[in-house]
This record gives C-alpha cells, structure tokens and sequence, in this order.
C-alpha cells in the first residue's frame, strides 16, 4: 500500500485514477483492473457509502486488506467527508488521504473549516483535499456562473495549505452520459495559479479524450464512480434476467469482473496516454 500523496506526486502530466467503491466487489475489481492494466490506483470510500454500511470500520479494513495485498501500488482515500469527526478518523481507519467537502458552505466558512481539517490531518502526516466551486448534480456544474475562481483558488489553497483542490470545471456527478464539456482553458489558468495538485471530481460523464486533454491542461487526480456503477449493475442485471438464480456469487462475481474490465479500460486508455 502507498500513501496517495506519493501518488499524486508522481502523476503530474499523466494523471492517477481514482475510484469511488461502494461494496467490497468494487473494492476487489478495482484492485484487479489495476492490476491487470499494471497500473497504480487510489481506492476512495465517501461518506456517503459509509453511512450506506452503518459504520466504516468493514469496509475500510477490506479496502486495507485489499491494498496491502496488491501487486501495483493502491493508495487510500475518504472522499467528500462533510463531517469534520470522520475526516479526523481517517488514520485509525488506515486512510492516507481525506477530501473534505465545504463546498456548499459560504467561501470564507468552507475555508475556516478546511484549514482546521488540514492542519489536524496534516500534523498527523495526512493529505488533505479540499473543494471550491460546485461540483454539482443535475445542471449544478453547467449552470453559468458554477466555475471555480483561479484567483479564489489561489487565496483559498494559500490560506487552507491543502494539499490538492478539487474544481469545477463542467463536469458533474452521476452523469450516465459522457457527453459532459470540460472548459479546458480554465484548467489551465487553475493549474497556473495554485501550487497543488487539481482533482477532476464527476469524471464518468467526461469521454476519454476529454480526461486525456483535462491531464494535459493540468488535471492529476481523475475521480470515477458512476462509470463503475454502470459496469456493475448491467452485468448483475444481465444474470438475474434468469429467475432461477439465488445463489449471490452467480451476479456478483460478473458484476466484478465488469468493475475490473472497466477499470482496466480507463487506465489503459487515459492514464498516462496524452
């Protein structure tokens, strides 16, 4: 297992992909499609996927199992933590990274926050990312107006000492089309005026060669959930058109392995081919 950080660090002009699980299937396949690529990956578990299982203790110690025993580099990561309690947990939970979302919160409430995370995580020898502009479902990132600043992005990242800054760009979450627009220009004029690295959230809605230009432009972490979703769902679907399936290991097990085709897909077809 290896800390995102040094993940990240590494991924500048090639991009490190990151996938949202849900269940320790997406946590398997992930790990297998990276593995089958050759290729690193960050294993993200949100809040929202923990307060799915009642408590992040199973989940995660899977996630760590899983990492600790993979044959390419697996990092761990909490994704979109509203809660500054389960952010502060993310060492007991054998988490090297949290992104905590104040996005929703008024600019100067979303940084007061934030910097308070980060120095507690930081001091802990954490990664803290953090998120400006929203990053919306439904038309939340296309409507006018829903960009991140780069001149707020600078002021925010030098005030907070993130250490990498989720933006709006024109990609939203839950899109189940890939027709999404990503303002290129802007990625770049972001890279330019902040330190850090940029995180790409709502990636599935966003075709290969618009991740590819979003890396080039200055894009390092690229965050896909939804696509997997997809993958899952339709695989599982296909094997209970039979009503005579109840045995669980007959759907999951090809709902697995379409995570892990897919994963593969992706790393091998955008991450680190610009």
């Amino acid at each position: 297992m290896i800390a995102a950080r040094d993940l990240i660090a590494e991924a500048r002009g090639t991009g490190v992909l990151a996938v949202n699980i849900v269940t320790v299937e997406h946590v398997l396949g992930t790990v297998a499609g990276a593995e089958r690529a050759g290729k690193p990956v960050i294993l993200q578990l949100s809040e929202n996927a923990i307060a799915y299982h009642g408590r992040a203790e199973p989940i995660a110690a899977a996630a760590r199992a899983a990492a600790e025993a993979a044959a390419v580099p697996v990092a761990l990561h909490l994704d979109h933590i509203t809660d500054e309690a389960l952010a502060l947990r993310a060492p007991e939970l054998g988490f090297g990274s949290v992104m905590f979302d104040g996005a929703a919160l008024p600019f100067q409430e979303n940084l007061s926050r934030t910097r308070a995370v980060a120095e507690a995580l930081q001091d802990a020898g954490l990664r803290v990312e953090a998120e400006l502009g929203e990053i919306g479902g439904k038309l939340g990132a296309h409507a006018p107006g829903v960009r991140t600043d780069p001149e707020e992005a600078r002021a925010f990242v030098a005030e907070t000492g993130v250490d990498a800054l989720a933006v709006a760009v024109g990609s939203q979450h839950a899109m189940t089309t890939r027709d999404a627009r990503l303002d290129v220009d802007l990625i770049a004029r972001l890279a330019e005026a902040v330190p850090v690295p940029l995180v790409l959230h709502g990636s599935s809605g966003v075709s290969d060669a618009g991740i590819r230009d979003a890396i080039a432009a200055g894009i390092v972490k690229v965050n896909v959930g939804t696509a997997l979703g997809i993958a899952f769902t339709e695989a599982a679907r296909r094997v209970l058109m039979d009503p005579t399936v109840t045995d669980p290991r007959r759907y999951l097990g090809p709902a697995r392995d379409a995570v892990a085709g897919e994963v593969s897909r992706l790393l091998d077809a955008v991450i680190g081919n610009r």
